[in-house]
C-alpha cells in the first residue's frame, strides 16, 4: 500500500544525518511557441531572406491590454528598396502567440523617412520604455548599411504605428541592446555593436555606450567607445574577432565591487569558435577597469566548440554571437547569462550559470538533443543567432526568452526567419534529509554503472542533472556532489539509505501521478484533481456513484506525515490547503478497494 511506503520513508528520514529538507529552485523547460510567417498567430507578407527576427526585444505593453509586446527586426525586407529593412510590432497573447502585428517600413506604419538599398533598417532593435512621456513604450532601431548608418528613436502610437521619430546619424549598430538606466537620468541607455570596426585591427570590433537626452538625441560628449584603443579595453583582441557581436548583456555588479559587469561577444574569436568578454566598467566613467575572457577551455566553460568552414562561408561555432541576461536560474543569488553558438550544428543555445567572480560555474545546452524542449531544427536553422529576455509573459511565475532562428538559405524551410519563444518554469528540487538515493523503479537516465562503480559518460553538474530530470520527466533524481553521478527515476522508485554519500531529490515539476507500489496503472481509479498547483484548495472529483466505509482521502507530506484525512463519500470533495506550508504533498485516494496516489503542489 502507498501509505506503508511513505511511513517507511519517514522512518528512514528520521534516522538520517540531517533532520530537515532543503529545496533548490531550478528553471526548466515549459514548452515553446514558434513564430514565423503563418505560424504562432503571425500573418505577414515575408519573403525568403527577409531575416525576420534578425534582432528582437520585449518593449512593454504598447496597446494597453496588460501583456508584453515585442519589436522584431526584418533587416532585409524590400519595402521601397532591396534590403531597405523593416520592423514589426507584435501584439502578444499571454500564451506566446501573436494577437496582431503592425509593420513599420518605408511603405508602412507611418514611417516617412527615406531608406535606400542595403540600408538594413531593423538590424538592431531595442525596447527603451516611454521616452516621450505619453505612457506608450517607444523603441530604438538601427539602420547601419549603405553609408547612411543611423539610430532611430521611434515614438509609438498605441496601435504600433509611428507617432514621430528622431534620427541620430553617424551611429553604426549591427546589434543593439538596452542596458537599463546606468547613469541614473531616468532614461534607458543603449549599446550599439559594431563588430566590423577596424580600429586597432581589421574587423576587430567595437561597442559604443550611448546616452540620450530628453529630446531622444544621442549626447556625443557622453558616448563611451570601447575598442582596443579607447574605453580602457586594452589588449586581448586580434584582427577578425568581431568584438561586439549582435547583442550585449548588462549583468550589473555581480561581484559586489562597485563596478558594472557587461558581457560582450566576440563571435569570430579563436578561428570562429567565438568568445565572450566579461567587462567590469567604472560606475561613473563606464570605462573598462578589468576584463575576463570566456571560451572553450577557459574560465569555466568546458564544452567543445566547432571549428572550420560552415556551408554559408563563415567559420566555427560563433559562440557569443548574441547575449541575454536572464536572472538567477539556479537559485545561487547570481544572475545568469544566455548565449549561443548559432553555427554549431543546427545552432546551439547555452545557459551559462555564473560565479560571482564572472567565471562560468556550469552550463546547459539547448538544442535538438539537450534541454528538454524537443526541438527538431534543420541543419541550417542557426538557432540562437539572436536572443532577448521577455519576462513573465503568462503571468504565472514562468519566464520567457526569445531566440531567433530560421536563417537558412533562400530555398530552405523557414528562410524568411523564425522566432522561438521559450518558456522556463521554476521547479523545486526537494532534497530528502541525509544521504539517500532512489532505488528500484525504472531508470530514465543514468551516467553511472553500479557494477563497476564508475561513470559511463561525463560527470554532470547539479544543474545539468536537473535538466536530465526535465528531459526525461523524472519524478525523482539522485545526485552525488562528489563524482557527478546523475540518476533519474520514475515515480515507482523507493527511497533508500545511501552508503556512497549520494543525495536524493524529488522533482516538483514531474507531470504525472505517483503510482503506488502494489497497483498496476490499468487498475487505477479515474479520479480528477484540480487546480494543481494550488494556493488555496483542491477538488477531488470522481464519476463513481457508490461509496463504502473503507473509501478514504488522505494527504501526506513527502516524509510520510499525515496532514489531512476524511471519508471519501462524495463525487466532488473540496480540501482546504490554505493553512499548509508551500511544498509537495501526496494525495492518497482509496475507493472500491483500489489505491491511487497523486502529487499535489501547494504554492
Amino acid at each position: 500500500m502507498q501509505i506503508k511506503l511513505f511511513i517507511s520513508l519517514a522512518a528512514i528520514s528520521l534516522a538520517s544525518l540531517s533532520l530537515y529538507s532543503q529545496t533548490t529552485t531550478q528553471y526548466g523547460p515549459d514548452g515553446f511557441v514558434k513564430i514565423e510567417n503563418g505560424s504562432g498567430g503571425f500573418v505577414a507578407t515575408l519573403d525568403p531572406g527577409d531575416r525576420f527576427s534578425r534582432d528582437h526585444d520585449a518593449i512593454g505593453d504598447v496597446n494597453g491590454d496588460g501583456i508584453i509586446d515585442f519589436a522584431i527586426g526584418a533587416r532585409s525586407d524590400d519595402d521601397g528598396a532591396t534590403d531597405a529593412g523593416a520592423v514589426y510590432i507584435l501584439f502578444m497573447n499571454s500564451d506566446g502567440t501573436v494577437q496582431s502585428n503592425q509593420k513599420i517600413s518605408m511603405l508602412a506604419g507611418n514611417f516617412n523617412d527615406t531608406l535606400v538599398q542595403s540600408n538594413f533598417f531593423g538590424y538592431g532593435v531595442a525596447g527603451i520604455g516611454d521616452y516621450d512621456g505619453d505612457t506608450i513604450p517607444d523603441i530604438a532601431v538601427t539602420a547601419p548599411g549603405a553609408n547612411r548608418n543611423s539610430l532611430y528613436i521611434i515614438h509609438l502610437n498605441s496601435n504600433g504605428t509611428v507617432k514621430n521619430y528622431v534620427k541620430n546619424t553617424g551611429i553604426t549598430g549591427f546589434g543593439l541592446s538596452a542596458i537599463g538606466d546606468i547613469n541614473n537620468d531616468g532614461r534607458i541607455d543603449l549599446v550599439a555593436c559594431d563588430p566590423g570596426s577596424d580600429v586597432g585591427g581589421n574587423n576587430i570590433g567595437a561597442v559604443s555606450i550611448l546616452f540620450l537626452n530628453a529630446s531622444s538625441t544621442v549626447i556625443p560628449s557622453q558616448t563611451v567607445l570601447i575598442n582596443p584603443l579607447s574605453g580602457g579595453l586594452g589588449s586581448g583582441l586580434v584582427a577578425g574577432d568581431q568584438f561586439g557581436g549582435r547583442e550585449v548583456a548588462m549583468l550589473g555588479d555581480i561581484d559586489n565591487d562597485g563596478t558594472l559587469e557587461l558581457a560582450v561577444g566576440a563571435f569570430m574569436s579563436d578561428g570562429g569558435k567565438g568568445a565572450i568578454w566579461m567587462l567590469s566598467l567604472n560606475s561613473t566613467t563606464f570605462n573598462v577597469v578589468s576584463k575576463l575572457k570566456i571560451t572553450e577551455g577557459l574560465n569555466g566553460f568546458s564544452d567543445t566548440l566547432t571549428a572550420g568552414a560552415n556551408p554559408n562561408g563563415s567559420d566555427g561555432a560563433n559562440f557569443g554571437h548574441a547575449l541575454c541576461k536572464v536572472g538567477d536560474l539556479n537559485g545561487d543569488g547570481i544572475p545568469d547569462l544566455m548565449t549561443g553558438a548559432n553555427q554549431q550544428n543546427e545552432g546551439w543555445g547555452y545557459i551559462l550559470y555564473l560565479n560571482a567572480n564572472k567565471t562560468v560555474k556550469t552550463y546547459t545546452r539547448l538544442n535538438n538533443a539537450d534541454g528538454g524542449f524537443a526541438f527538431s531544427f534543420t541543419t541550417t536553422e542557426r538557432f540562437s543567432r539572436s536572443i532577448s529576455f521577455v519576462g513573465d509573459l503568462r503571468g504565472d511565475g514562468t519566464i520567457a526568452v526569445n531566440y531567433g532562428g530560421g536563417a537558412g538559405g533562400a530555398g530552405s524551410p523557414g528562410a524568411t526567419g523564425s522566432l522561438y519563444l521559450l518558456f522556463f518554469k521554476p521547479c523545486d528540487f526537494i532534497q530528502e534529509p541525509g544521504n539517500n538515493h532512489w532505488n528500484f523503479g525504472n531508470t530514465l537516465f543514468t551516467n553511472w554503472n553500479h557494477q563497476s562503480q564508475s561513470l559511463t559518460s561525463d560527470s554532470l553538474t547539479f544543474e545539468q542533472c536537473t535538466f536530465k530530470a526535465f528531459e526525461t520527466n523524472a519524478a525523482y533524481m539522485t545526485y552525488n556532489f562528489n563524482d557527478g553521478r546523475c540518476i533519474c527515476k520514475d515515480s515507482t522508485a523507493v527511497l533508500t539509505v545511501s552508503t556512497e554519500l549520494s543525495t536524493a531529490f524529488t522533482n516538483t515539476c514531474f507531470s504525472g501521478f505517483i503510482t503506488s507500489l502494489d497497483e498496476d496503472e490499468k487498475t487505477l481509479n479515474q479520479v480528477s484533481i484540480y487546480p494543481n498547483p494550488t494556493s488555496t484548495s483542491i477538488n477531488v472529483v470522481t464519476s463513481q456513484s457508490s461509496f463504502s466505509s473503507e473509501d478514504r482521502i488522505d494527504l501526506f507530506t513527502l516524509t510520510g506525515k499525515l496532514v489531512y484525512s476524511q471519508d471519501f463519500d462524495n463525487q466532488n470533495t473540496t480540501i482546504d490547503l490554505s493553512l499548509l506550508p508551500a511544498g509537495v504533498y501526496v494525495l492518497n485516494v482509496i475507493s472500491n478497494n483500489k489505491n491511487t496516489s497523486y502529487k499535489v503542489i501547494k504554492e
